[in-house]
């Protein structure tokens, strides 16, 4: 909503102030300037770009202008299921654990977290760590390496939507450049026909300089730092699964694990302390024991 919102004041001013200083708003009708512009720069995406990262491009824009970032509840689904896990590992077998880990779907556990449940990638970074801990072989500083690299690879391609959207935002300048000159060749074969029939010709070609420099700087390179956000705050949840089972490896109980976690999430997003207490009283460990 956000995006849309702020594409209308973008676009609002800049044609609403032209119009007003005498501007003409049919000279920036120039569809072929246009087209000439977003099919190179369409074209260049697709060139430099593997077909994952295209496809994952669509989804991410999606995602920005949804504002599809973790809530509240989000985070408090990972902390619950994090604190079940945890009182679990505290008191039962290995063999009962693994048979939650290694089918989720059927876990009394697991099954009270539908959401995390559909994140296929969620579900298997907290599947396979807990796996970690509880074979008791590897030390707390040993899998805290691992899961900050995990987490860092996860970013780098989380972020390769933004990457390559921001690629072709710092291209588009050049992009209209090369429509202008475009425009100018063609203006330049026409020497021969009246002055207002010349102007108008470079008039259309100048458009092709002012669509790009706006499209880079105003569309989509706002576009690109939109999904940078979103996926940044997507990945905060990674951290706080991270914060908690470290913690739990150290000592700490599974009351107080879940608030190193909890401190990971920006002051915004950040459920209470009362919402994380009313979430750990309310967490079926009798059904989980079963």
């Amino acid at each position: 909503m956000t995006i849309m919102i702020g594409l209308v004041v973008v676009f609002g001013c800049l044609l609403g102030g032209f119009a007003a200083m005498g501007g003409h708003l049919d000279v920036l009708v120039q569809p072929w300037e246009y087209f000439i512009i977003g099919g190179v720069a369409i074209g260049t995406f697709i060139v430099a770009n593997p077909m994952a990262t295209i496809k994952d491009t669509g989804k991410a824009i999606i995602e920005a202008f949804k504002n599809k970032v973790p809530k509240g509840d989000a985070y408090l689904d990972i902390i619950g299921l994090l604190f079940l896990i945890m009182q679990e590992m505290r008191s039962k077998t290995r063999a009962e654990m693994e048979a939650h880990i290694d089918d989720p779907e059927s876990s009394a556990i697991f099954s009270g977290y539908p959401s995390i449940l559909k994140d296929a990638e969620m579900l298997n970074f907290i599947a396979d760590y807990v796996r970690l801990i509880i074979l008791g072989n590897a030390r707390p500083h040993e899998i805290e390496a691992l899961m900050e690299e995990e987490i860092h690879t996860i970013s780098r391609d989380k972020l390769k939507p933004y990457q390559a959207v921001q690629a072709v935002a710092d291209g588009l300048p050049a992009i209209g450049i090369v429509a202008a000159v475009l425009g100018v060749i063609k203006a330049m074969g026409s020497l021969d026909k009246p002055p207002e029939y010349l102007g108008a010709m470079i008039g259309a070609a100048l458009v092709g300089t002012f669509a790009g420099i706006l499209m880079s700087y105003g569309l989509a390179g706002p576009i690109a730092t939109s999904i940078k956000v979103v996926r940044e705050k997507q990945n905060r949840r990674y951290v706080v699964v991270k914060q908690t089972l470290i913690a739990f490896m150290n000592g700490a109980t599974p009351h107080l694990a879940v608030e190193y976690g909890r401190k990971t999430v920006s002051s915004k997003d950040r459920p209470t302390l009362e919402m994380v207490e009313e979430q750990m009283l309310n967490a079926p460990i009798p059904m989980a024991a079963e």
